[in-house]
C-alpha cells in the first residue's frame, strides 16, 4: 500500500505543473458584483477585454449585482478555486465588514489576491434642473429644505453610499436617500429628475456632464481633474479637507494554485500597460496603479488597512452593521 502511495503522489506532482502551465485553457469568468452600466462595470469589461489578449482566451463579466457587492464576492468565494472565476470589486470590498454584521465571508481571508488595478476619483452631480449650481449651493439648498433632497446611491455599501454616508456626518445633514440596485438605475431616475443628486465616478457620469444632461458640482479630489476642470473639489466648495477616490482590485477563490495566480498577475501587469486600456482608464480619470501595486502582496495589505480604515469611519459616522 505504501508503494501505491508513493507512486500515485509521484505521478499527481509529475503532472500537476504540466496542468498548471496550460492555464487558460477556457473561458475565464470576472464577475462584477454590481449592476451593468456602473462605473466598476465599465472598467472591469476594458480589463477583461484586455486581458483577454494576452491570455489567449475569452474572459466574460458576469453582473452579479446586489446587497453592496456582497452577493457577486460570495459567488466567487463558493467558486471552484481554479482560476477561471475571478472577482473585479471596489473599495466595497474593505467597507462590507463594516457594513453586514453577518457577512458570511472574510474579504480578507477567503480570497485569494491579484492585485489592485486603479483609483479613481468621486463626483458629485446633480439633475440639469435642480436649483443649485454648485457644492455651496447644494449645501444653502439642504438647510433651506431639510428632509427634502432626494439623494440616490447605487445600493447600502455601495461606492456612491459610502459618499453619501460621509456627506451626510460632514454636513450633519438631513435628506432623503435614495437606495437603488446598481448605478443604471439611479442614473436613469437622476436623468428622468425622479432624484436630485448622485456621488458616483466619472466612468458612469461623465458623458451625461459633457452632454448637458447632467451638472457637475465638485469633485472629491485633493485637486481638480483633467476631465473636469471647470468643476472645483470639494474643499474648494464648502467642504474643506474632504476627499474619496475609489480603488478597484482583482481577486480569485481562497487556495487558487500559485502559478494560476502568478499568470493572472502577469496578465493584469500586461493590461494595464497596453495603450487602448489606459487611454480608455485616463479619459474616466482612472489612475493607474503602478506594477509594485498590482501584485497579490500589495493587495493583501492595503485592504487590510483600508477594513480598518472603514470600521473606524463608519464607526465615527455612528455607522452600525446590519
Amino acid at each position: 500500500m505504501k508503494l501505491h502511495i508513493k507512486v500515485f503522489t509521484s505521478i499527481f506532482l509529475s503532472v500537476s505543473p504540466v496542468a498548471f502551465a496550460e492555464y487558460p485553457d477556457k473561458q475565464i469568468t470576472m464577475v462584477v458584483p454590481y449592476a451593468p452600466a456602473g462605473s466598476t462595470d465599465v472598467m472591469g469589461r476594458i480589463l477583461a477585454q484586455t486581458m483577454s489578449k494576452n491570455l489567449g482566451q475569452p474572459m466574460v463579466v458576469d453582473n452579479t449585482g446586489g446587497a453592496g457587492g456582497t452577493i457577486g464576492a460570495l459567488r466567487v468565494v463558493r467558486a471552484p478555486a481554479d482560476g477561471y472565476t475571478i472577482l473585479f470589486h471596489n473599495m466595497a470590498q474593505a467597507a462590507s465588514p463594516a457594513l453586514y454584521s453577518k457577512l458570511s465571508y472574510d474579504p480578507q481571508t477567503d480570497f485569494s489576491a491579484i492585485g489592485v488595478v486603479n483609483d479613481v476619483p468621486m463626483v458629485l452631480v446633480a439633475r440639469k434642473d435642480f436649483p443649485a449650481n454648485s457644492l455651496q449651493g447644494l449645501i444653502d439648498y439642504i438647510k433651506a429644505n431639510p428632509g427634502k433632497l432626494n439623494f440616490a446611491n447605487a445600493g447600502v455599501g455601495s461606492t456612491s453610499n459610502l459618499c453619501e454616508v460621509l456627506m451626510k456626518s460632514s454636513l450633519s445633514a438631513d435628506w432623503t436617500s435614495i437606495s437603488y440596485k446598481g448605478t443604471g438605475p439611479a442614473l436613469n431616475d437622476l436623468l428622468a429628475g425622479q432624484v436630485d443628486v448622485i456621488c458616483d465616478q466619472p466612468a458612469s457620469t461623465l458623458q451625461h456632464i459633457k452632454g448637458g444632461n447632467l451638472k457637475a458640482l465638485a469633485v472629491a479630489t485633493k485637486e481638480r481633474i483633467s476631465s473636469l476642470p471647470q468643476t472645483p473639489t470639494f474643499s474648494q466648495s464648502g467642504m474643506p479637507g474632504f476627499q474619496l477616490t475609489v480603488w478597484h482590485g482583482l481577486y480569485a477563490p481562497k487556495n487558487t494554485p500559485k502559478p494560476v495566480i502568478d499568470r493572472l498577475v502577469a496578465s493584469l501587469n500586461t493590461a494595464l500597460k497596453d495603450p487602448l486600456l489606459v487611454q480608455r482608464f485616463t479619459e474616466m480619470d482612472a489612475m493607474i496603479v503602478p506594477p509594485s501595486s498590482a501584485t497579490p502582496a500589495y493587495l493583501r495589505n492595503f485592504l487590510k488597512g483600508d477594513v480598518e480604515r472603514w470600521r473606524i469611519a463608519l464607526k465615527n459616522v455612528g455607522i452600525k452593521p446590519e
